[in-house]
C-alpha cells in the first residue's frame, strides 16, 4: 500500500521517524499459504459450535468473505492480532462459560485492514463482525458489517456504507446511489436504528442495512445475499476510483478514522459481554486497542464518570495512534 509502509515497524523518537525493516515481502503464493495455515491453526472454518447441539449459524458469511477476499483484491496479506498487554489475541476461549472468540485481519492494495471476528457461545450468542477501512489514498466510507443472535429467537442484522463523513459529497465518489436499489430488494432489512447506542447521523448511511427479527429463514433468504452484494459493491467502488496519494489527504483520511474507530469504542455494547467473559482489562484492552485500533482511550476521569452512569449495556452491564500511522 502506497499510504502504509507495510513492510517497516515505525518508531517515534523525539525529534526524528525511524523505519526498521520486519521482514521481506512475501510472494503472492507465500501470503497465500500463510493465510491458509493461520486460517487453519486456529481451526476455522470452525465445522461446529463450542456447544455441539448448536448451529454456527453465521459461519458460511465468514467462509463466503474468506472466499472472496482471496479472489477479488490485490496482494492479500495476513496481518497480526495483537494488543500490547495481552499479545496475541486472535483466540480466546471461556470453556466454563462454553463462549470463545476468534479474529483475523488482513491487509491488501485496496484496504489498509480487514478485521474479521467471529464469536460463539452456542445457542445463547452467535456473532459476525467485520470492518473493511479502505487504504487511506481512497476517501471512502468504511465497510460495516454486524451480525448477531441471541438465543435463536432474537437477530439482529447491521452492514452499511459508513461515511467518514456527515456530507456524502465530501468522499472522492457518492456511494447512496449504489447501494438504494440493493436494498430496495430486501424489505426485511429497511428498519431503523435505535439511538440507545449509536446516533445515526454519524458514521451511518441512509441506506444501511438494518434489521430486528425473530425468524431465523431471514438470515439465508435476505441477509446472506444482501451482505453478498454489499460487500462486492464496496469492493468495486474502491477499483472504480482514482486513488490519491498526497500525504496531507492521506492523513485526513486517517483522522476520519480515528474519529470513527474513537466513536465505536465509547459505544460498543459489546465490551460488557466481553468482560463478562474473558476480564474487564482484558476487554477494554481489546475494544480499544484492537476492534477499533485507531481509537482514542478515555482518560482516567472520564472512564471513572463513565462507570458512575447506569449502564445501558444489553449484554451485561484523532488522536496519538492516529499520528503513529500518519505519513511523516
Amino acid at each position: 500500500m502506497d499510504c502504509l509502509e507495510t513492510i517497516y515497524d515505525t518508531k517515534l523518537d523525539s525529534t526524528l521517524m525511524i523505519q526498521e525493516p520486519l521482514h521481506l515481502p512475501l510472494t503472492n503464493e507465500e501470503a497465500a499459504i500463510e493465510i491458509t495455515s493461520a486460517e487453519e491453526a486456529l481451526g476455522m472454518p470452525w465445522s461446529e459450535s463450542i456447544s455441539p447441539e448448536s448451529p454456527l449459524l453465521y459461519m458460511p458469511f465468514w467462509e463466503w468473505q474468506m472466499d472472496y477476499m482471496r479472489t477479488n483484491l490485490s496482494n492479500l496479506r495476513l496481518e497480526e492480532c495483537t494488543t500490547p498487554t495481552f499479545g496475541d489475541v486472535s483466540y480466546n476461549e471461556n470453556t466454563p462459560k462454553k463462549a470463545r472468540i476468534v479474529n483475523m485481519c488482513f491487509s491488501s492494495d485496496e484496504y489498509r485492514n480487514i478485521r474479521m471476528t467471529y464469536y460463539d457461545a452456542g445457542d445463547g450468542c452467535q456473532v459476525f463482525n467485520s470492518l473493511w477501512y479502505p487504504d487511506p489514498s481512497y476517501n471512502l466510507p468504511v465497510l460495516g458489517i454486524d451480525l448477531l443472535a441471541f438465543n435463536r429467537k432474537k437477530y439482529l442484522g447491521i452492514v452499511d456504507f459508513q461515511p467518514l463523513y456527515e456530507d456524502e459529497a465530501m468522499h472522492s465518489s457518492t456511494f447512496e446511489s449504489i447501494l438504494a436499489p440493493i436494498k430496495q430488494q430486501y424489505p426485511t432489512l429497511k428498519g431503523k436504528m435505535s439511538s440507545k447506542f449509536y446516533d445515526e447521523t454519524q458514521f451511518f448511511s441512509n441506506e444501511m442495512l438494518f434489521a430486528r427479527f425473530d425468524d431465523e429463514s431471514v438470515v439465508f433468504d435476505e441477509l446472506f445475499p444482501a451482505f453478498q452484494e454489499y460487500v462486492a459493491s464496496h469492493v468495486d467502488l474502491i477499483k472504480q476510483s482514482t486513488p490519491c496519494h498526497e500525504r496531507e489527504q492521506c492523513n485526513k483520511v486517517l483522522d476520519r478514522h480515528g474519529a470513527y474507530d474513537t466513536y465505536s469504542a465509547e459505544r460498543d455494547p459489546a465490551t460488557g459481554l466481553f468482560a463478562a467473559m474473558f476480564g474487564k482489562e482484558w476487554a477494554d484492552e481489546f475494544v480499544y486497542d484492537f476492534l477499533f485500533g485507531l481509537s482514542e482511550k478515555p482518560s482516567m476521569d472520564e472512564k471513572a464518570k463513565k462507570e458512575e452512569q447506569p449502564s445501558k449495556n444489553p449484554y451485561a452491564n484523532s488522536s496519538k495512534r492516529v499520528n503513529e500511522k500518519k505519513l511523516q
